[in-house]
């Protein structure tokens, strides 16, 4: 070992470390400086209300990375901070932390770009999703009028009349509130109806309402001209 060391300059695990490997009997001196050190640092420690920091080894930083998985994620954050947190480790604590920042900002994004911006890619797949929705709704309103003899009045009284497992959804898919409602729906006369999607805006008879597929054969008059003043 060498003589002239500045163990002044080492930290708390160090100097245990350095305790742990010197021969108190060849070099009693330097193992005494060494015990002298280590208390005055856990002094210190007790003085400013720290605790050492102790070792957390790999798989706390393994749990912190993993921490980083979208959502998932959230749980090893939770637990790498806790983990920091008892080990006095403030890397563990800061990657947990950014691991669930990470989801936040991910979902926070999906979240923007899925119901808040406008003119995006998003709209272009809520616009085709809407599309093939409507269709399920016009077989849904053929097959209620083979049932009972006439077309629904309502598109509530349709809902109604659906199982509990129908894969039939009724809630226009343009819309992007927390409330949703149905599809604009029309009854024309006894054989006859129109439906269609309120588009982004939720003002039925404005550009960007979406129309059904024209369909041969069944009720649907999907090229319906409204009333303006709707």
């Amino acid at each position: 070992m060498d003589s002239n060391t500045d163990y002044s300059k080492y930290t708390l695990e160090e100097l245990i470390e350095v305790r742990e490997h010197i021969n108190k009997e060849a070099y009693p001196e330097r193992f005494n400086e060494v015990n002298r050190l280590i208390t005055e640092q856990i002094i210190d420690n007790k003085q400013t209300g720290s605790q050492p920091s102790q070792s957390s080894g790999c798989l706390g930083f393994v749990i912190g990375g993993m921490s980083f998985i979208p959502l998932f994620g959230v749980l090893f954050g939770i637990i790498a901070i806790l983990w920091g947190v008892k080990a006095n480790n403030s890397k563990l604590k800061y990657v947990g932390s950014a691991g669930i920042l990470f989801t936040v900002i991910i979902y926070g994004s999906l979240g923007y770009f899925g119901f808040v911006q406008k003119d995006g890619v998003y709209d272009e797949l809520r616009a085709s999703m809407t599309k093939t929705q409507l269709t399920n709704a016009v077989q849904a309103i053929e097959f209620y009028k083979v049932q009972n003899g006439h077309y629904p009045e309502t598109l509530e009284k349709l809902q109604q009349s659906q199982p509990a497992n129908s894969m039939v959804f009724l809630y226009d898919a343009a819309q992007v509130s927390a409330t949703g409602k149905f599809y604009y729906y029309q009854l024309i006369d006894e054989n006859s109806y129109h439906i269609r999607s309120y588009g982004r805006d939720g003002i039925i008879n404005t550009p960007d309402d979406i129309l059904p597929e024209p369909i041969d054969n069944v009720g649907l008059i999907a090229e319906y001209q409204l009333n303006r003043s709707l």
